[in-house]
């Protein structure tokens, strides 16, 4: 059975959905940006009925701000409260409950694993985690593809035969094509985001698996941090697990995609410390 639940955050009031299940270990979806809990096309709410059709409860929520929820939405970096509010409620909702898995894709990774200290969860299922550098508040100006991102789509390009045709055709814009490749050539230092991330990630102590969509402009910015060494301590330690899906699809929404992010979940569900 499916029922809202509305639960308190500081002075407003936040709505969340729990998917029953009679299991005692739960899934927590934390969504990602300004995404509503029903995910993109619906994406959560389906990714919800399944694994409480396999015996897990399952609860999402919309942090402050956002969907039918109270407040100021304040980004994934002002989500902590909601974060500790949403695992008190699911388990207030679910009281068998007793291990609980949180999932959460792009900045909702980022902000599980940087608020992660706070929340009583006992492992953590992170995707494609955020580490660009945003416009400063109020700014309106799109976030620039990172230097991994270019190189991968000229990679592409390259490899595409009708990339030479385009070329001599004059459909590619020279300049443009130039700029790009500077960039590309650049090397780019970690940025503060990610030396953040790092450092929250060297503190945990739960499990922690990571997941890419391999050909993803976010997940190659964070892989690009991941090899300069900066998460060494964290690729170091028995508590972390890497793995990699050979996708664009930035929530794993192509039907193989979504089956290989579902099997990493439900080993997380069926896993015991």
């Amino acid at each position: 059975m499916r029922r809202m639940i509305d639960f308190e955050c500081g002075a407003d009031r936040l709505m969340g959905t729990l998917d029953e299940a009679n299991g005692t270990t739960g899934l927590l979806i934390v969504s990602g940006g300004n995404e509503i809990r029903s995910g993109a096309y619906a994406g959560q709410a389906a990714m919800a009925l399944h694994f409480a059709n396999l015996g897990s409860p399952v609860f999402r929520y919309d942090r402050r701000g956002v969907g039918d929820s109270e407040g100021v939405n304040g980004g994934f970096e002002s989500s902590a409260d909601d974060l500790v509010a949403a695992v008190a409620a699911f388990r207030n909702a679910a009281p068998l409950v007793e291990r609980i898995i949180a999932f959460g894709n792009c900045d909702a990774a980022t902000a599980l694993a940087l608020f992660q200290s706070g929340i009583a969860v006992n492992r953590l299922v992170l995707a494609n985690p955020w580490v660009i550098e945003t416009a400063a508040a109020g700014e309106d100006a799109p976030t620039p593809p990172s230097a991994a991102a270019i190189r991968a789509r000229y990679w592409a390009r390259v490899k595409n035969p009708r990339s030479l045709l385009d070329l001599l055709s004059g459909k590619i814009d020279l300049g443009k094509m130039a700029r790009g490749l500077k960039k590309a050539a650049q090397k780019e230092e970690p940025s503060g985001l990610a030396q953040r991330l790092a450092a929250a990630l060297s503190g945990i102590r739960q499990p922690v698996h990571i997941l890419i969509a391999a050909r993803d402009t976010t997940a190659l910015a964070f892989m690009a941090s991941w090899k300069t060494g900066l998460f060494d301590p964290v690729r170091n330690a028995n508590n972390f697990s890497l793995a990699s899906c050979d996708t664009a699809s930035h929530s794993f929404a192509d039907a193989r995609a979504k089956i290989w992010l579902y099997e990493q979940i439900e080993y997380n569900l069926m896993e015991r410390e």
